[in-house]
């Protein structure tokens, strides 16, 4: 029953603050040379003060004041008897957690009896002499529990003292003199003595959830929450979370975690004031504040971050930039949470999916290339099981993929398009060989930490990225094989847009890159950069100022491909332009041959499809035997076929095909020989040779 030993302890010592007001009045009274005076107390009568106090003409003398403190001893041994019983009394448990000794409780209790019982209110305004004056100030605040106003006690509400630094007590009104200043204590101090946990609405919007990480190896930061180390930092990589980590940590240690989501904060947020809350809060709550990511901090300058390092103690920060020392004088515990194995990552799969999956279905099977967090695996999950639920069924490899996809962070797409591939293996109309190589691709993908981790190939400084050059002509299936190597693997297709990424001034370029590969490393997805021989191209030899950038530019970007820890795609249409120094890097190099026959008559018929009524004339083996054309250029002349029979209101003839065919010659430069066209060179602009 902690609510009624809590209650009754707090009520009973403001009681005795009671006491020695009634003692103070009774002073003033003493000595007051005018006691008939009729604006005595602006208007608070003796009459209304002696009935607040209940003592209708009795004086209170020290020794009546004494005895009621006295009579404090039963209520106290109660207490006592409450805690070894192990039910908190809260007041003691505040006592303890921010370090306040009892002479600071009497000053608490001092500034919060307005709050607990009305008629103190019109008992300071007595005392001060200002019926507005409701809430005790510094100086009544001493006289009350019998300091000296001009001597060591003032240092109890200088900014360090428990009370003030812990936000316990607001001293107010700054500009008056220091001993009439008022005293207040905040809201949430009061509700949490009386028995209500609930946080503050500022606070209560920054707070979040964090699922206990059972990856192990958390030795280290449990050892420096027991020893009391003030501040830790966690730098996460894709795949981990800081939070979850620190939870798992400080439950081993017999503490809980207060985790706080700083992406939430406000651009007009007033960080002094709400870090104050948040430690507070922790501090109430017996948590270790766990804040992160520190990177929204970091990007407001290096005063936002030391806001809460210097601050907040103990306090866990999380982020995954390096420790940067101008962020705070104090010296962090700098740790990385732990990868989770491949056992570890099937389990927190199961255990988040339960029964809810196919029969037939292997989560973590199916998963294995994406780096999740436990926190993440959690929320894909239950996005997959609503996905599932809402189609009415159990849950499929593609809910898990969505649900997947949904974690990833919005940062990249800022900097680049995002494609949720649609295209399966059975759109690629390619050569065995080249189909083998794309297989290999995913493969990696899927099965690189096994590789690298288990079986211990990944001990060279080369990063655990994975980059692929697509190269061939333009139209022979690059970035469509891209986008269906993103599909099975179930990961969303980034498309860099080289318009946003090269820039005419110095070191711009680089620059571009930098964010989005520092974005990239943020995301379970495939980067693609179209045409990259445009920014990966040979270094020359140096000239002038232009070839010296320029080569800097390819070798920046060799080092920092190296650093990418994802899956990048590189296509281009002149593979000898590509930077030799970069070809080795590469994981992989797949050349996209023009179509044999037997291909183009596959294209033709894919592209034109099922649904496309079509004229009895359509002869797609001519078309794929006259005209050696790559996939995409048969696509658009499919299409623009398409559109002639549409706009003449009937089936699809061999007439359509010919003409859009001319039309993409045209496009491309070609000539239209008879040669090609055979029998049909007379629907050709009036049968003339172009």
């Amino acid at each position: 029953m902690e609510l009624d030993a809590g209650l009754a302890y707090l009520h009973a010592r403001v009681g005795v603050i009671g006491d020695r007001v009634a003692a103070t009045v009774a002073r003033r009274r003493a000595g007051d040379p005018s006691p008939n005076d009729p604006f005595r107390g602006l208007y608070i009568a003796d009459a209304d003060v002696d009935r607040l106090l209940d003592w209708p003409g009795v004086e209170p003398t020290e020794d009546q004041v004494a005895a009621a403190t006295a009579a404090l001893a039963p209520v106290e041994a109660v207490a006592d008897t409450a805690e070894a019983r192990g039910e908190p009394v809260r007041l003691r448990t505040l006592a303890r957690a921010f370090g306040l000794d009892a002479f600071d409780i009497e000053l608490l209790l001092v500034a919060l009896a307005p709050d607990l019982d009305p008629r103190f209110e019109r008992l300071y305004g007595y005392l001060h002499d200002d019926v507005t004056r409701r809430r005790a100030s510094i100086g009544l605040a001493l006289e009350l529990c019998g300091a000296a106003t001009g001597g060591p006690a003032r240092l109890r509400f200088a900014p360090h003292a428990p009370l003030v630094a812990g936000s316990l007590l607001l001293v107010e009104d700054a500009d008056r003199p220091f001993l009439t200043r008022s005293l207040r204590v905040p809201d949430r101090v009061i509700a949490h003595l009386v028995g209500d946990d609930t946080a503050e609405p500022a606070v209560a919007d920054l707070l979040t959830d964090a699922v206990g990480d059972d990856t192990g190896a958390s030795g280290a930061l449990m050892r420096a929450v027991e020893l009391g180390v003030p501040l830790v930092y966690l730098r996460e990589r894709l795949g981990t979370s800081g939070r979850c980590y620190a939870a798992a940590a400080l439950g081993r240690a017999g503490r809980r975690a207060l985790p706080v989501d700083l992406a939430r904060l406000a651009p007009g947020d007033d960080l002094v004031a709400l870090v104050g809350a948040l430690t507070r809060e922790a501090r109430l709550r017996r948590c270790c504040l766990v804040a992160g990511p520190v990177d929204v901090l970091a990007e407001r300058g290096p005063g936002a971050v030391r806001a809460f390092a210097d601050h907040a103690a103990p306090l866990v920060l999380v982020g995954a930039r390096c420790w940067d020392p101008r962020w705070s004088e104090r010296v962090p515990l700098v740790l990385e949470p732990p990868m989770p194995t491949l056992d570890q990552r099937e389990r927190m799969w199961r255990e988040a999916l339960a029964h809810d999956v196919a029969s037939d279905l292997d989560p973590a099977g199916t998963m294995l290339q994406f780096r999740l967090a436990p926190d993440q695996v959690v929320r894909a999950a239950r996005a997959a099981r609503q996905q599932a639920a809402t189609a009415g069924r159990a849950v499929t490899t593609g809910d898990l993929h969505a649900g997947a996809r949904a974690q990833n962070a919005a940062g990249l797409e800022r900097l680049a398009r995002r494609i949720e591939p649609r295209v399966g293996w059975d759109d690629l109309v390619l050569p065995p060989a080249v189909l083998r190589q794309l297989r290999n691709l995913t493969a990696r993908a899927r099965h690189r930490d096994r590789v690298l981790d288990e079986w211990g190939m990944g001990r060279s400084s080369k990063g655990r990225g994975i980059t692929a050059l697509f190269a061939g002509e333009s139209g022979t299936g690059k970035t469509i094989s891209a986008e269906v190597v993103a599909h099975d693997l179930g990961l969303s297709l980034y498309v860099i847009d080289l318009a946003t990424v090269v820039d005419k001034y110095v070191g711009e370029t680089e620059k571009n890159l930098d964010r989005i590969f520092d974005e990239a490393d943020r995301v379970n997805g495939v980067l693609l950069f179209d045409e990259a021989d445009a920014i990966f191209g040979k270094r020359s030899e140096v000239r002038d100022a232009h070839d010296r950038y320029a080569n800097v530019e390819v070798a920046y970007l060799l080092q920092r491909m190296e650093l990418f820890g994802g899956l990048a795609v590189l296509t281009t249409n002149l593979r000898a332009n590509v930077d030799e120094a970069f070809t080795r890097r590469l994981d992989l190099v797949v050349d996209f041959p023009m179509p044999e026959v037997a291909d183009r008559r596959r294209l033709w018929a894919q592209h034109l499809g099922n649904g496309v009524p079509r004229a009895d004339d359509v002869d797609l083996d001519f078309l794929a035997d006259a005209f050696k054309l790559a996939g995409g250029h048969v696509r658009n002349i499919a299409l623009a076929a398409a559109f002639f029979a549409a706009d003449a209101a009937r089936p699809l003839s061999m007439a359509d095909l010919i003409r859009a065919t001319e039309s993409e010659y045209r496009k491309l430069g070609n000539l239209c020989l008879e040669a090609e066209f055979g029998s049909y060179f007379p629907l050709l602009n009036g049968g003339r040779e172009t």
